[in-house]
């Protein structure tokens, strides 16, 4: 964040910059006045031939232009007063900071609106007094430095202003658009471009037809005056109205890359008050919107498994199942009652996590997900919600990993692990509110009950009908012995352990 003596600097290029463009403005739109009415247009018969007109409005022009710049950048000071005060002081804007940062290019051309009228009425007053045909030109030649000096100030306002105006938005942006809207500043680059050498050749045209004494040559020298005009002013202007609606919109485009590359984080600063400020705000709550849906993505696969996560998304949940066969790994401590009643919650807590940190990464290293946590056991799943072949093997593969790593990782406690593979209901279990995804069948009470009985013999234990069904290298790692009758089942199970 910039001190106050930095924000001050910058303050104080940004209006010197904005005099010195407003002035610049203000004196092509004179300089338009003197080419229509000493130029352009026929001179009024009763002053034609006496220069002593012209010699008293270029006496005159040069003062009035003089003050007329020094009030403009007064009134433009004292309009951006309010802006300038939470400018510098590095204070968020209130609402009514915020309305006068996004009603500066109307402020500052309402300055030059009020100088230029003030200016017309003087030179028309003066030559009044010397011919009311030429007060008339003058008026006209008036309007059209006006509306060209007004509409270049307000369009670079609003261009040079685009720091302050983000700083603004920064805190809020409005609903709806403020200030001019994109196509009020088309039209005002129309003003300059067409509208006043038009304006000019068709007065030009009227005085022809209305008798006045114009040459085949001024007459083709005025209108290839106009069009140079038109052709160079135009151009400058439809450039800047052009810039003020392709800037952001490219800035929106560059951000949409970002975010089709995966980076979230992507963002446009909103420096406009009209409807393009309300596309750049849009896009940055798209994108605060894709972040809070990753974000609840991340949370919702992290309790489900990103598995079950990703089938939601893509398939909507109901309650119910579907029977396939898939394999249940069960996986419990041993002695998890002495442990906590012999070691501080904390340090209980931190073995915890790590036994479970083994226990979730050789599960997803052999494409299984946890189930679910029961206190200081675990259900890994292989073979649902989706299957990509090997269900037995992997799991099997996971229980002889997940064996020797928590022996060598968490020493501080044993673990008993049992494996087993069957027929399964899969599915949304609960209420229309509550529920969770997971596995009901006689492999999962099957696992459960191998882990008990791991927990007094060899540490793994696997069913035969698992071993059997994951054949190949896999079976081969595991050797089978006696057969069990494990508690709550009616047959035995012949049981397997790592060679």
């Amino acid at each position: 964040m910039d001190d106050a003596a930095t924000r001050e600097r910058r303050w104080g290029r940004l209006t010197r910059r904005m005099a010195f463009s407003f002035s610049a403005a203000n004196i092509a739109g004179a300089l338009i006045l003197f080419v229509f009415v000493g130029l352009i247009m026929p001179t009024p018969d009763e002053v034609a031939g006496d220069w002593t007109f012209f010699w008293i409005n270029l006496a005159l022009l040069v003062p009035t232009i003089v003050v007329a710049t020094v009030v403009a950048n007064w009134l433009g000071r004292r309009a951006a007063e309010p802006v300038r005060r939470w400018f510098v002081t590095g204070e968020a804007p209130d609402e009514r900071g915020r309305a006068a940062a996004l009603h500066q290019p109307v402020a500052q051309m309402k300055g030059g609106v009020v100088v230029w009228t003030g200016g017309t009425v003087l030179f028309a007053i003066v030559n009044a007094f010397i011919s009311v045909p030429l007060a008339g030109l003058i008026v006209l030649g008036a309007l059209m430095g006006g509306i060209f000096a007004c509409a270049l100030t307000y369009l670079l306002a609003e261009r040079l202003g685009r720091d302050v105006t983000a700083v603004a938005l920064a805190s809020g942006v409005p609903e709806e658009p403020v200030g001019p809207r994109v196509a009020t500043r088309i039209l005002l680059a129309w003003a300059m471009a067409a509208g006043i050498p038009l304006l000019g050749g068709a007065l030009l045209a009227i005085a022809v037809l209305g008798g006045a004494d114009v040459s085949r040559r001024q007459i083709a020298v005025n209108v290839l005056f106009l069009a140079v005009f038109g052709l160079t002013f135009g151009l400058l202007a439809m450039r800047i109205a052009a810039r003020s609606v392709a800037d952001p919109v490219e800035d929106v485009r560059a951000a949409l890359r970002e975010v089709q590359a995966g980076d979230l984080d992507a963002s446009v600063p909103v420096y406009d008050g009209s409807e393009v400020g309300l596309l750049q705000a849009g896009f940055n709550r798209m994108a605060d919107g894709l972040r809070e849906r990753e974000r609840l993505q991340d949370l919702f696969g992290r309790h489900v498994g990103r598995e079950v996560a990703q089938r939601a998304l893509d398939r909507g949940v109901e309650l119910g199942g579907e029977a396939r066969e898939a394999a249940a790994l069960f996986v419990d401590l041993v002695g998890s009652t002495t442990l906590a009643a012999t070691r501080p919650p904390g340090e209980v807590v931190e073995i915890l996590n790590r036994f479970f940190a083994v226990v979730v990464e050789a599960t997803h290293r052999h494409q299984g997900w946890v189930n679910k946590f029961e206190g200081d056991a675990a259900l890994c799943v292989f073979g649902a919600p989706e299957d990509p072949g090997g269900a037995p093997a992997r799991a099997l593969a996971a229980a002889r990993e997940m064996a020797g790593r928590l022996a060598a990782e968490v020493p501080e406690v044993r673990a008993a692990i049992g494996v087993s593979w069957g027929p399964v209901v899969a599915g949304n279990v609960g209420a229309a509110e509550r529920y969770e995804y997971t596995v009901i069948g006689d492999p999962v009470n099957e696992a459960a009950r191998l882990s008990d009985l791991a927990k007094e013999r060899e540490g793994v234990l696997a069913s035969e009908a698992i071993v059997s069904a994951a054949g190949g290298a896999e079976a081969a790692r595991w050797t089978v012995g006696d057969s069990v009758t494990l508690r709550g089942r009616a047959e035995p199970t012949r049981l397997a352990s790592p060679a």
